[in-house]
Parts: structure tokens; C-alpha cells; sequence
């Protein structure tokens, strides 16, 4: 059987469970999530080598997406495409968590670190930036975050973004245009 065979028969088996599972079948929808979670794990190890201790906490955050946003599912769709969606939002939502962590402590062993630097360091502009992007973002009702979280910082399409939050696609695109009306008014408020 070819690479492309496997790939089918998988997405036809996984599909086959999910939606005997939606239909209230509790051990199809038991063993689909078993499957999935293996094909996550390897997902995310590939992606995540010098981060293996967190393959298994997006491996979970993914199931649960799967799980909470499972009435979104479309069956005319590839069940692939729409569980990779959710894994790659989860992955890419720890990045950014770690590259703001990150931006905001100075590891205690760099030998370069001397205790006055912190002092005189010049503000890391770009950082405070996304910060206050993100607290803006936090204020929108989520029918404008959301698309524009997922359309202008993760780079999805409106279709993907639509198939991702069960919204129609003229409304994540009213959703971004509303959304970045209202996040200029809130950043001229707080300017």
C-alpha cells in the first residue's frame, strides 16, 4: 500500500468514527480520539524536538479543541484538514506563549547577563507591541477576535478561519473589517 493509500484509508477510518461518534456512538468516538492522539503525537514530536516535554500537553490541548469544536466539523470536508487546523492553532499558540515568556526573562546562566544591564537595556519595542495588540485583541467579543486572530496574526484563509470556528465566511470577513474599526477606536482611547 502507497503513502497516499495510507493517508486515505486513515482519513476515511478516522472520518467513519467521528461521525459514528457525533451520531452518539461512544466507543467509536472513544477509539477515534485514541487514533488521534497517536497521529498527534508524532505530529507534534516531529515539529517540537527541542520541546519534547510539551508534545503531550498540545497533544491534549488539540483533543480537547477537537472535542469542543466537533459540532463545527463539516463531513463534506477532509477530517484531516480540519483537525490539522486545530493542531497547527495550538502549536502556534506556543510559540508565541514561549516567545513571550521568553522576551520577558533573561535566562539567570547567560554569562553576558550583568545584573545592571536591565537598567540601561533599551525597551524591546516590537515585544510591547504584541502585548498591547494582545490586550486589545482580549477586548473584542470573540465574533471579531477570533477572525482576526486567525486570518492577520496566524495567516489563515477566511475558508480555513470559517471551517475552524464554524462562522459562514462573509462573517469572518465583517468580523475582521468590525474588528480592526473597533481595535483602532480602543487603541485611540488608550493613546
Amino acid at each position: 500500500m502507497t503513502r497516499t493509500e495510507q493517508a486515505s484509508a486513515m482519513e476515511q477510518e478516522l472520518r467513519g468514527l467521528l461521525l459514528a461518534g457525533l451520531d452518539g456512538d461512544a466507543s467509536a468516538y472513544r477509539v477515534f480520539l485514541q487514533r488521534l492522539s497517536t497521529l498527534l503525537r508524532g505530529y507534534f514530536r516531529r515539529r517540537l524536538q527541542r520541546l519534547p516535554d510539551e508534545v503531550e500537553d498540545l497533544v491534549q490541548d488539540t483533543l480537547m479543541a477537537v472535542h469542543t469544536q466537533r459540532h463545527t466539523y463539516r463531513p463534506s470536508e477532509p477530517l484531516t484538514a480540519w483537525v490539522h487546523a486545530l493542531a497547527r492553532y495550538k502549536l502556534v499558540d506556543l510559540w508565541r506563549r514561549r516567545a513571550r515568556h521568553e522576551a520577558l526573562n533573561d535566562p539567570l546562566d547567560d554569562p553576558d547577563n550583568d545584573a545592571a544591564d536591565w537598567l540601561v537595556a533599551p525597551v524591546d519595542e516590537e515585544a510591547d507591541s504584541k502585548r498591547d495588540i494582545g490586550r486589545l485583541l482580549e477586548a473584542l467579543p470573540d465574533h471579531q477576535r477570533l477572525p482576526i486572530h486567525h486570518t492577520k496574526i496566524e495567516g489563515l484563509s477566511v475558508a480555513e478561519t470559517a471551517r475552524l470556528t464554524g462562522m459562514s465566511e462573509s462573517a469572518v470577513k465583517v468580523g475582521v473589517h468590525r474588528g480592526i474599526k473597533a481595535l483602532a477606536r480602543l487603541w485611540k482611547e488608550a493613546t
